[in-house]
């Protein structure tokens, strides 16, 4: 069933059958979870070919119907935990449609699906959609499309953990069986004692035997350290290396996923899954897994040891067990969601805290630091609240196991004590039997504590392995054609594409861009210059319609060929940190010296970089913050020069420059763009004279397109926005 064709309810279901014709179609039929602005109930919305329908499932009371020709408008609202669809239509009051946030997406799918309906196009929806509930349990997910910590796989998430092991099978081999070795060992010592006191203490003699006991304790104790050393060893080689290789994947996702996976999430929160999740999977597969291996060993031994001692006394040790084991099961899923919910906060609270410093020198202009520490001390103190229940229902749980565990010893000293009376027992099997007691309990009361620790490094786990198993950019698409040198004639036809469900942002696009040719785009704030930009880069693929370079799909263009033949350089160059050279050489890893110099000078760079006292080893800082806005953007032009693309984005390249710095930019962007396909945004219009057209976009589409003179001559959109930014910049002189 489709997305957006959902199953009908019987009297629905009745409703449109008696409504619609027989060659009707049904395009669109989803539900509501809303019958109002304040009530929870069901509502229908039915489209076909010809009409609209809004239905209840029970009765008739608030039925709408109309044409489907009559429509006027259909519109999505934001409101308070929710929001509403209105259909503006000629035979009537506007009709709504009321839905709660967790349906928003569809309807804002919707709506445009109507749109489109309305304009004679044919329907084109996505096949799929963000989940934003569980569709199991429906629990609401902790992120937009995520994973549900409840539902998912637990051994699904141990398995995938272990394999990262499994590259150092016989390391991994030696450590569990050392393990096991080390775990049997430490059941010799209370079976030592009891015949110390059965033989040597309660007799009196047998002093050479005290001696080989003694002695034999000795033996065990350094063995056990000789075993102790080794197993610590290869646990931090193989724990060590399985982490490094998880944060690796984890790295290399972030690295290949779309930007529209990072336009959902803060950076903050991908930070906190690199960070607090791999440090908690970290203590886990260092710390927890052996123990869970060692304990699992020693409570097998221990038992078949206390049933060939006195399995009597044995049952009286197992009562306890049960209802430890009950509790344990009833507090998994418990802990579970409070360990999702403290991921979730701690990466709120990352991403507040990136955000603030990211934005220090914001803060303080405004004189908000008092505001920030407010926001701060909310999502601290939200993280401090979660993590207080999760060991509030923790510490209830363990001090219930302490209670039970102790009936156990009870039992043992008061049935023990009858059989050593009765002459059924020695005294020394008895105490062997109450060292193997708590030498048993321990295991069963570290389990406990384990699951508190176990179900944390499950949630980040399951958090690092949806970004490792998330869709990443079609990189390796084996279909993809091959690409070495393309010559630059870029094609939108009838493209069109929108950032979020039901908004578009560019439609009805049709443009032919011959190879060398320069594009300026020119428009309004929000008019779509960027996003086109986007889609040549390919950052995003069009919704409607098709992109084609050299006559070829974009989507049908190998990635790689094709962004290594793109150059950018963008208003806020960026800059890593490290030496100029190696932020010049960035595009081109290989290059030489001499390589780099060419380029610095073809940017008009290479004048103030040898004025730098470390000159081209300069180190830049972090974003470039140790240079001028001038110079960051100069070296970004001359790593786009050393790149040589075929095609070329200018994105506001010479915005908020001063004159001279300005005119040498100029100067560099003019040996750049020779010979190469560019589109270039100019927040100054006259930059753009030498472009040899330029395309007006208005509300999304193209408006004019034609040489500066030509649409100057036209006194249509361009010709206003140069008259108005005439007279703003007289204005500001004049003032000035």
């Amino acid at each position: 069933m489709s997305t957006f064709l959902e199953n009908l309810p019987h009297a629905v279901e009745a409703k449109v059958h008696s409504r619609k014709g027989r060659e009707e179609k049904v395009l669109i039929q989803v539900a509501t979870d809303m019958a109002g602005e304040d009530r929870f109930d069901q509502r229908w919305l039915v489209v076909t070919s010809k009409r609209l329908m809004v239905l209840a499932p029970n009765g008739a009371s608030g039925d709408v119907e109309f044409a489907l020709q009559a429509v006027k408008s259909a519109r999505i609202e934001a409101l308070v935990g929710g929001g509403r669809l209105e259909l503006e239509h000629e035979a009537g009051a506007p009709a709504h449609l009321y839905y709660s946030n967790s349906l928003a997406a569809k309807f804002a799918e919707v709506a445009e699906g109507i749109e489109q309906l309305k304009e004679g196009q044919d329907l084109n929806l996505p096949l799929q959609l963000d989940r934003t509930h569980c569709e199991q349990c429906q629990r609401r997910l902790p992120e937009l499309g995520g994973i549900c910590p409840v539902c998912i796989a637990k051994f699904d998430t141990f398995r995938r953990l272990v394999g990262y092991m499994l590259p150092y099978r016989f390391r991994l081999v030696l450590l569990l069986g050392l393990t096991v070795f080390s775990s049997l060992l430490e059941l010799a010592p209370p079976y030592i004692v009891k015949h110390l006191i059965d033989d040597v203490l309660v007799p009196g003699t047998a002093a050479n035997l005290l001696y080989w006991l003694v002695g034999g304790l000795f033996l065990i104790g350094v063995v056990e350290w000789g075993v102790g050393v080794v197993r610590r060893w290869l646990n931090a080689r193989v724990g060590f290396r399985a982490i490094e290789h998880l944060r690796t994947d984890l790295f290399k996702a972030l690295q290949y996923l779309p930007l529209r996976f990072y336009d959902k999430r803060k950076v903050g929160a991908l930070i906190s899954r690199m960070n607090n999740d791999s440090e908690m999977v970290e203590d886990f597969l260092l710390f927890d897994m052996p123990y869970i291996v060692s304990n699992a060993a020693m409570i097998v031994g221990i038992l078949g040891l206390l049933f060939y001692m006195n399995w009597e006394l044995t049952l009286y040790v197992l009562a306890p067990v049960p209802p430890i084991v009950i509790g344990s099961s009833l507090i998994w899923n418990r802990l579970q969601r409070f360990w999702g919910r403290w991921s979730a906060r701690w990466s709120r609270l990352t991403t507040h805290l990136n955000e603030s410093i990211a934005g220090i020198r914001v803060v303080k202009a405004f004189a908000q630091e008092h505001r920030e520490s407010e926001r701060f001390d909310q999502r601290n103190h939200a993280l401090r609240q979660i993590s207080v229940s999760a060991e509030r229902s923790w510490l209830v749980f363990f001090m219930v196991t302490n209670f039970f565990m102790s009936f156990g010893g009870f039992f043992v000293w008061y049935f023990g004590g009858q059989q050593i009376v009765g002459g059924d027992l020695s005294l020394g099997e008895l105490m062997a039997f109450i060292a193997y007691l708590w030498m048993l309990y321990h295991p069963l009361k570290w389990f406990g504590d384990f699951y508190s620790f176990m179900v944390r490094a499950f949630a980040g786990a399951e958090r690092i392995f949806e970004i490792v198993d998330a869709r990443s950019e079609p990189f390796d698409n084996p279909s993809a054609q091959r690409a070495p040198a393309i010559e630059g004639r870029v094609a939108f036809e009838d493209a069109a594409f929108g950032y979020d469900p039901g908004k578009v942002v560019l439609r009805d696009l049709d443009l032919v861009v011959q190879p060398g040719e320069m594009i300026g785009l020119v428009g309004k704030s929000g008019t779509g210059k960027s996003t086109l930009i986007n889609l040549i880069t390919r950052f995003y693929d069009v919704s409607h319609g098709r992109l084609a370079i050299d006559g070829i799909d974009i989507r049908n263009i190998r990635l790689r060929d094709l962004r290594s033949q793109i150059g950018m350089v963008a208003q806020q160059s960026f800059l890593f940190n490290g030496t100029i050279a190696e932020n010049i050489a960035y595009g081109k890893p290989g290059a030489t010296f001499d390589e780099i110099l060419r380029a610095a000078r073809a940017a008009n760079a290479h004048e103030f970089i040898v004025k730098q006292p470390d000159g081209y080893d300069m180190v830049v800082g972090e974003q470039g913050n140790k240079l001028a806005g001038g110079e960051k953007q100069r070296i970004s032009i001359a790593r786009a020069i050393l790149h040589d693309p075929r095609i070329l984005i200018l994105d506001e390249a010479t915005s908020s420059l001063d004159t001279p710095t300005e005119k040498k930019i100029q100067e560099a962007i003019q040996r750049l763009v020779k010979g190469r396909t560019t589109f270039a945004i100019a927040h100054r219009l006259s930059t753009l004279r030498s472009a040899d057209r330029l395309v007006v976009l208005d509300a999304g589409k193209i408006a004019e397109i034609g040489t500066h003179e030509e649409l100057m001559a036209r006194e249509g959109i361009f010709y206003n926005l140069v008259t108005t930014q005439r007279e703003t910049s007289a204005v500001m002189a004049t003032s000035g």
